[in-house]
């Protein structure tokens, strides 16, 4: 293993860390900020505040005047003069901060990416959805859309949300071919069928709100968190919708995946624990993850129904047997500081994404050998906030702080 060197702070490999990681607070306009004094302190204010809390400017690794240009300029279409004097002031008040570096570990498999820009600026994708038909399509949180690329053509379609304000976030697709969503933003579950562009809206009970990461069973059924300490469900061809608590309180119910038996299994963001779910009762069981600190963010399954989790705080692997109720725990290559976020299991491996060290990392974490292997995201990585396979092994990811969607195609002795 070696530790690459800290690439130099040039282009679009460094434009995600404007948008830092570690900022917590993703809605807009989160947290009253006090900007420091100087020309060009009104223009952000007016200007970068009518999207996102500038907390997530305050709370950033920092950037260069051109690479500050370069990012706001996926969010926003500036004047010149304008342009000049934000990026003017960020670099001033806001230079590029020492941050974990990219570790670069070798190994036996091969991958190659490509990345999209989406269509609208400032849309902040969220979440990719790998879809059957081998599109990718992705949620728009900030631009109020749902997004479809055909990686085939680089041909893009964007479908705005009726109710605004919406911030889809979670996607997934039902065997018809209709991309259900959450609407992170509002309160309500939605589904889009592409071939209209009708959407149909599902409202969460009074007192439940910030539905996060949705998922079906093998029969059909959907399956969704919440920001407020609730799983929810929804029988589509009736739209019974039953939302059940979890027997903690103050939790954060995040990444959610169903096992081989129809069981979901989901990780609380806001505590030491992994969650399953009875699909039927919907009464909600409680393990402990040994470390306190622990806080597993999304969660991947392997064939043999072992849970696997990023602990996003800790800069850890998680492996959590069901069966023997056993927690075995991998230090990421990147450290403590580098903050593993989106996973998924793909021939053979488990895969995820290193959000916090520059530019971000792909990671391989191959379960028998217990051995890592990393690359470095071209683009950057912008957080990857989730990833999702498709059946022949690749693998779609969103690049949220840099308004791009990507494609890693990989060849590896592993199975899908």
């Amino acid at each position: 293993m070696r530790k690459a060197a800290l690439l130099t702070v040039i282009g679009a490999a460094f434009l995600w860390s404007a948008l830092g990681a570690s900022v917590q607070g993703q809605g807009r306009g989160q947290q009253a900020v006090q900007m420091p004094e100087g020309a060009g302190k009104e223009a952000v204010q007016m200007t970068c505040a009518r999207c996102h809390g500038l907390n997530m400017i305050t709370g950033s690794w920092g950037n260069t005047k051109d690479g500050w240009k370069t990012l706001f300029g996926s969010m926003v279409q500036l004047p010149n003069d304008q342009a000049e004097t934000i990026s003017t002031y960020l670099a001033m008040h806001f230079p590029t901060k020492p941050a974990p570096e990219a570790v670069i570990i070798q190994g036996p498999a091969k991958v190659s990416f490509k990345e999209w820009v989406v269509p609208s600026l400032g849309s902040r994708p969220h979440d990719p959805l790998a879809a059957a038909d081998g599109s990718i399509w992705w949620s728009g949180m900030f631009a109020n859309v749902l997004g479809r690329l055909d990686p085939k053509t680089g041909a893009m379609k964007e479908y705005p949300l009726p109710k605004a304000r919406s911030g889809p976030h979670g996607l997934v697709e039902d065997k018809t071919g209709n991309i259900w969503f959450t609407a992170n933003q509002n309160t309500y579950v939605g589904k889009l069928d592409p071939k209209t562009g009708q959407v149909v809206e599902y409202p969460l009970p009074e007192g439940v709100r910030g539905p996060h990461t949705p998922i079906f069973d093998q029969k059909g059924t959907l399956f969704f968190t919440t920001q407020s300490g609730h799983v929810g469900r929804i029988i589509p061809s009736t739209g019974e919708m039953k939302v059940s608590a979890t027997p903690s309180s103050g939790t954060y119910p995040y990444g959610i995946q169903v096992n081989s038996k129809g069981i979901p299994w989901f990780v609380d963001f806001r505590g030491n624990r992994v969650d399953s779910i009875d699909p039927v009762t919907m009464q909600i069981t409680e393990y402990t993850l040994p470390s306190a600190d622990a806080r597993p963010r999304r969660i991947a399954l392997t064939p043999d129904d072992v849970v696997w989790y990023t602990d996003f705080a800790r800069g850890y692997l998680g492996r959590f047997d069901p069966v023997t109720k056993t927690t075995r725990e991998f230090p990421s290559p990147g450290g403590r500081e580098s903050e593993p976020y989106g996973i998924a299991y793909s021939r053979g491996a488990i895969w995820y994404s290193e959000s916090s060290v520059r530019p971000n990392t792909l990671v391989r974490f191959d379960p028998k050998t217990e051995k890592f292997q990393t690359w470095i995201i071209p683009a950057g990585g912008g957080v990857v906030r989730n990833m999702m396979p498709f059946s022949n092994g690749n693998l779609a990811l969103a690049e949220s702080g840099i308004n791009r969607v990507a494609l890693v195609e990989i060849t590896n002795p592993g199975t899908n």
